[in-house]
């Protein structure tokens, strides 16, 4: 099954595409709480994603081949902008709206201006790296910032009675995974000395390559399913009142 799913990604991203789909169809009851700006996001990750794969076009005799030897040869900048970067400042704003406690918000809003303000200086003094690599310290701010954020999430939630029905409320399902995913994934950026490209050179360790896609595969494979199944489940049935907060 690992192999078929290295050499399919597609069949990966159509997961992704499924996530998305269930949750337009499952809007409607969700979109007076604020998990219509999560179902939003579960949109956008997908357009990005699928813009990512234009690298699959960026060979001889197909095309992108005009890109070969440019900048633009790896996506590297897009995961960068979209995921590294846009991704944890959705999350950041996403917590702040379902956080309860005033000195929860504001931990989790100085810190997003802090990781928005560090990225943006760290790749201006870096930008010789932006198209050639992830860069580790803006991934390894992101997913302490997630990190924290789920982490509030779960103190508040202790704290409260909404503990005596968590199993019925999408953001802890939503909050469950994003802090496993990250747990997961940010390790890997020390190791990313084996991943790094140039125009004229690769530089990759390929059994580093291999590991690496193999543990991105089953960590979103997990995320993707598990977002799917949280849409459908945590969805108010009749006479329910949703309270994403």
């Amino acid at each position: 099954m690992l192999n078929f799913l290295t050499q399919n990604y597609y069949y990966l991203l159509s997961l992704e595409f499924l996530t998305a789909i269930i949750g337009l169809l499952c809007y409607k009851y969700y979109k007076h709480s604020v998990a219509k700006y999560f179902i939003i996001f579960l949109l956008y990750v997908t357009v990005v994603d699928t813009l990512g794969l234009y690298t699959q076009y960026v060979s001889e005799d197909k095309a992108l081949e005009f890109l070969i030897g440019t900048v633009f040869e790896k996506n590297y900048w897009l995961g960068t902008l979209s995921w590294d970067i846009g991704a944890v400042l959705f999350y950041t704003f996403y917590y702040r709206k379902i956080l309860h406690y005033k000195l929860s918000k504001n931990i989790v809003l100085g810190v997003s201006i802090l990781f928005l303000i560090f990225s943006l200086v760290y790749i201006g003094t870096h930008l010789n790296q932006f198209f050639l690599e992830y860069y580790s310290s803006v991934i390894v701010f992101g997913g302490f910032t997630v990190v924290l954020c789920s982490s509030l999430y779960f103190v508040e939630m202790l704290l409260s009675e909404k503990i005596l029905y968590f199993y019925k409320d999408l953001n802890f399902y939503i909050s469950v995974v994003i802090f496993m995913w990250w747990i997961i994934i940010t390790p890997l950026t020390f190791y990313d000395v084996y991943y790094t490209y140039d125009e004229v050179n690769s530089f990759s360790d390929w059994n580093y390559v291999h590991l690496r896609q193999q543990i991105y595969i089953f960590a979103n494979l997990f995320m993707y399913l598990c977002f799917t199944v949280a849409l459908i489940y945590c969805r108010p049935r009749k006479n329910e009142i949703v309270d994403c907060k």
